[in-house]
């Protein structure tokens, strides 16, 4: 086995090649040539990296050469315009397939990252499951759903999508924030903080991707990849106070206020020129009955359970926060 991995340098990915590497799987990565490569320089002396992007046929092509996996976890989750997302998620990962569509005979197996933002919002009483009818509400949610249905009408080799529910842990920038509130002693609640929530700490979203190589009961299916458990914005960051041995105060964001923040970020981002995952785009998101799915499928047919809990979880990306002075 060879795996081509793509976005390795990024939060996910970069847990990807560690779960990869620790397996003592063979691994080359898909990178531009000035790529961030901080969280992988570890196995960089390791490694074989392809130089090269998604838009560039011809690179993909070169890329694929020997290899019999494909894992694609590179993708957009912030941009100033739709067409932005669409471009770098469905485009890229069409052009993938064709890549890998040319070399059918070699390639036994492509897995993408998805999202739950690709299925949709489900409360507490109602998680999604794979088998309900997709409804994302963000242009982030629409492109990663139409990547997915790239994979599913195109791609000729065998392949297994994966949806993760909201990723946290070491090395992640999109939580980071929260931390940094809570060692301010502000709890933000978005809400009131009562939207329930799936989390995956992101050492068991590898170890999803690892356990989807080569199992066979995965061929061609959607699995969404969460904790077990339900939790809320205000849990994670109690959970957060708890471990910092630090006090709170409640910072209430009721979603009538939420528009305007997004508006005027947006209007910040198109002055800077540089995309915020805060956007009118995200507030149907943010402003949802809960974000909660079952994964079920994932324990049943690849005997897998994302096991680390929020407490465990969260004492590891604290400790890793502090060790690397973002915290």
């Amino acid at each position: 086995m060879k795996v081509l991995l793509t976005g390795a340098n990024g939060f996910v990915g970069s847990h990807i090649l560690d779960s990869l590497r620790a397996r003592s799987i063979a691994t080359a990565v898909l990178l531009r040539a000035k790529s961030d490569r901080r969280f992988i320089a570890n196995h960089l002396p390791q490694l074989e990296v392809r130089v090269g992007d998604l838009g560039d046929q011809p690179a993909l092509r070169a890329a694929l050469r020997d290899i019999t996996h494909v894992v694609h976890c590179a993708g957009c989750t912030k941009a100033l315009r739709a067409k932005d997302f669409f471009e770098i998620n469905q485009g890229g990962t069409r052009n993938l397939v064709e890549a890998i569509n040319l070399q059918t005979s070699k390639i036994e197996r492509l897995i993408i990252i998805s999202s739950l933002a690709a299925e949709g919002p489900a409360p507490a009483d109602q998680p999604a499951r794979e088998s309900d009818p997709p409804h994302p509400v963000s242009d982030y949610g629409r492109s990663k759903l139409a990547a997915e249905r790239e994979v599913e009408s195109g791609c000729r080799s065998d392949y297994v999508i994966l949806r993760p529910s909201a990723v946290y842990g070491p090395r992640d920038t999109a939580f980071l924030p929260l931390f940094k509130a809570v060692r301010s002693h502000v709890l933000p609640l978005i809400g009131g903080g009562r939207m329930a929530l799936s989390f995956v700490f992101v050492r068991d979203l590898a170890e999803a991707v690892a356990a989807s190589l080569t199992t066979p009961a995965a061929s061609r299916k959607t699995f969404l990849v969460a904790s077990p458990d339900i939790s809320s914005s205000r849990l994670l960051g109690e959970e957060i106070a708890s471990q910092m041995k630090t006090w709170t105060l409640p910072l209430p964001l009721p979603t009538a206020a939420l528009w305007p923040l997004c508006a005027l970020q947006d209007a910040a981002s198109h002055l800077t020129g540089k995309a915020n995952v805060l956007s009118r785009q995200k507030y149907p998101e943010l402003t949802a009955a809960g974000w909660v799915c079952d994964p079920g499928r994932l324990r049943q047919e690849l005997n897998f359970v994302c096991e680390t809990g929020l407490a465990s979880g969260v004492a590891e990306t604290l400790a890793w926060y502090r060790r690397e002075g973002w915290l």
